[in-house]
């Protein structure tokens, strides 16, 4: 894979996770499904996929039929991820919410290195005291601000998924056992859709959005990203992420009609820059969330 078609496909993905939160507002806003069912059908055309890559990928370079990866404590966190995600984005906007939740990712993700032992240097612990001051000030009572509740349930959503992340570090075949973790997901969800049946609302344009961000934002989107990440060093394709955010918020003005804040836009640069100060001053590679 050339150096051109490594950076074309990096931006294609990261634009896909971006869309994630585009589409997941546009879905919660403006058309009538629900948040449970937009999380039921986004996880099964995810897990759909997902499992057909796989198998096509797995049989490509070996015979027989491939076995999917993954544990169901992983689905547990990719489902406690998704629902959250879902009623965050029924109050709160595109560009926002996908800051609030990378910096919960990334929050966990730093958290636990410091449990296991690993040290900061001065300019890192600047860096997420910066980080930390935007993220407070992103969600301080105000006029711009973000509803405390929605932006809660984004923030737990983010912690999810970096555990979700944490436990999927080092697995020998990452597509497999994303593969793998979308369908344990399922039952989760189906669990949750009889327990919110009285409340389900599906429309025609709602379905659409959910299938688009399983199928297309997620699971083609996973699939391209693994393939690209064993060819970015460590540091660069943590980094490279960073532009999530920044990509829904300007997308979110174009598609959606959202303001873009000074609030938001400081706030933006206070939180990706610190954090990108914590990635690129670490004494060893830095744990590379999986996407979301």
């Amino acid at each position: 894979m050339s150096r051109l078609t490594v950076f074309l496909a990096t931006v294609v993905t990261m634009i896909a996770f971006a869309g994630n939160a585009l589409i997941g507002r546009a879905a919660l806003r403006d058309t009538a499904i629900d948040a449970m069912s937009y999380t039921s059908i986004r996880l099964a055309a995810g897990a759909v996929v997902l499992v057909v890559i796989a198998r096509l990928v797995r049989r490509g370079r070996e015979r027989g039929s491939a076995r999917l990866g993954g544990t169901w404590t992983s689905a547990l966190a990719l489902f406690a991820y998704a629902i959250l995600f879902s009623f965050a984005y029924r109050g709160m906007a595109a560009g926002s919410g996908a800051l609030v939740l990378f910096a919960a990712v990334q929050a966990t993700m730093i958290g636990w290195g410091l449990v296991q032992g690993e040290r900061f240097r001065p300019i890192q612990i600047a860096g997420l005291a910066i980080a930390g001051a935007g993220l407070v000030w992103l969600v301080a009572p105000g006029l711009d601000a973000p509803p405390l509740g929605a932006a809660s349930a984004m923030a737990a959503s983010g912690v999810a998924w970096g555990v979700y992340s944490l436990r999927g570090r080092g697995a020998g075949d990452p597509l497999a056992a994303s593969a793998g973790n979308f369908a344990r997901a399922l039952p989760f969800a189906g669990l949750g859709s009889l327990v919110a049946a009285t409340s389900a609302t599906l429309d025609p344009a709602g379905v659409a959005l959910a299938i688009a961000s399983g199928a297309i934002t997620s699971g083609i989107g996973y699939a391209i990203w693994y393939t690209v990440v064993p060819r970015l060093a460590a540091t660069t394709a943590a980094t490279v992420q960073l532009t999530v955010p920044a990509i829904a918020s300007g997308m979110a003005v174009v598609f959606l009609g959202e303001a873009l804040t000074l609030r938001l836009v400081l706030a933006s640069i206070a939180i990706l820059g610190g954090i990108a100060v914590v990635i690129v001053w670490r004494r060893k590679p830095p744990a590379i969330a999986t996407p979301r």
